[in-house]
């Protein structure tokens, strides 16, 4: 009898110096849902939760690591992840993210899927990627 799964899910959280100018990514152009917002002292929002079918992503100020944990805010800034997500139809997503700068343009990789990176507005790196001959 198999063992139950030791991990049910995986949500980035993606620390920003500021949450609300990286929302409209995902909310405007890629069809996400803001389901919670925890502002700060300010007023700005400090967290969000943003959530598409069950795929899930954080944001959460740098401010707030630190006022929460100031060890686990200790470490280096900057990222060093890039979020690797797999599209059922890559041109849609080409499509929403017009206009986007792109850091890696549309290409077939050796592994094959064809894909394109751009920065999302806190600075993670981005790649959407379609297995090639699934459009």
């Amino acid at each position: 009898m198999p063992s139950p799964a030791l991990v049910t899910r995986i949500t980035p959280v993606i620390f920003v110096d500021q949450v609300e100018p990286c929302l409209p990514f995902w909310v405007e152009r890629l069809g996400f849902t803001k389901v919670a917002e925890v502002p700060g002292p300010d007023g700005k929002p400090q967290f969000a939760l943003l959530v598409r079918d069950s795929i899930e992503v954080m944001y959460q100020t740098w401010a707030s690591l630190v006022a929460e944990s100031p060890a686990a805010a200790a470490g280096p800034r900057g990222h060093s992840i890039v979020l690797f997500i797999e599209v059922a139809n890559l041109d849609r997503v080409d499509q929403a993210l017009a206009g986007l700068p792109r850091v890696v343009e549309r290409h077939q990789t050796f592994y094959g899927m064809d894909e394109f990176s751009v920065r999302e507005p806190g600075g993670a790196l981005v790649t959407f990627a379609m297995k090639v001959g699934e459009a």
